[in-house]
């Protein structure tokens, strides 16, 4: 009887050491979600594609929905000190990111994730000089055409629109040649529409196929402007889910992504 008792205890001990192990080897893949997670995050617009390609990806991945408020930087970082309720920021910039940090909004200073790029757009049937670059365009343009940027006081992007005309010889335009979009996104959208003749907008916009469809692209030197490095950050209330989050943002598998749609690695 003895020796029965001491069979099935080994059984038992066989039985709980396999258990075990399968619980260590499964464990590192299980990543889908228990249940419906979501993350709330702030981006800025130039970021509009490839994030739908990155938040798609990771709900594949993961399962966890991350729903994604876009908006010109400044204005997300305005909204985020009076309280939107958001987890992370993911800015076209760093300085917004700095004045968040300093008001004590945020985990830490953050990271730098990626360096964009701006590009010259036309309408698809424009005559302007597009491969001439932009001098010509604007000194192409007749009396009553518009160049859309986004508005610098609140896009990077606009910021260095100007700054890019004003390096290539252009100089700072009337108020009645330039139409301001709101972010960079409605920018785009002026010359996609008809809106304006021109326009100066993020690169990454441009790449995708609605828009491609619809205009003639030049991308823009880099010595035109300053870099547009690019920033984001955790808030202070960010949840697990949304660190998991930020750290694949990170990722080379993310990055990957980021490159795709024309940004440059930090």
């Amino acid at each position: 009887m003895q020796n029965a008792c001491l069979s099935t205890l080994t059984a038992c001990r066989r039985k709980w050491l396999v258990a075990t192990l399968a619980v260590l080897v499964i464990a590192p893949f299980a990543v889908k979600a228990q249940g419906p997670v979501h993350i709330k995050i702030a981006a800025a617009s130039n970021l509009k594609f490839v994030l739908a390609d990155l938040t798609s990806l990771y709900k594949q991945q993961t399962g966890v929905q991350v729903d994604v408020n876009l908006g010109a930087s400044g204005n997300l970082a305005r909204q985020i000190l009076q309280g939107l309720p958001v987890e992370q920021f993911i800015s076209a910039d760093e300085e917004r990111v700095a004045e968040l940090a300093k008001a004590g909004r945020t985990r830490d200073a953050g990271q730098r994730y990626a360096t964009g790029r701006l590009a010259l757009i036309v309408p698809k049937n424009s005559a302007l000089p597009l491969a001439q670059g932009l001098a010509a365009v604007v000194q192409a343009m007749k009396p009553g055409d518009k160049l859309a940027i986004a508005n610098p006081a609140l896009a990077p992007y606009g910021l260095a629109a100007e700054e890019a005309l004003q390096r290539s010889g252009v100089g700072a335009l009337a108020a009645r040649q330039k139409v301001l979009g709101d972010n960079i996104g409605q920018a785009t959208q002026f010359v996609a529409t008809g809106a304006a003749q021109a326009g100066i907008t993020a690169l990454a916009l441009t790449t995708a196929p609605e828009i491609a469809q619809t205009l003639q692209v030049l991308p823009l030197p880099e010595h035109l402007h300053g870099p547009l490095h690019q920033r984001m950050v955790l808030l202070k209330e960010a949840s697990p889910a949304a660190m998991a989050w930020h750290r694949f943002l990170l990722s080379p598998q993310a990055q990957a992504v980021f490159v795709r749609h024309g940004y440059a690695l930090p």
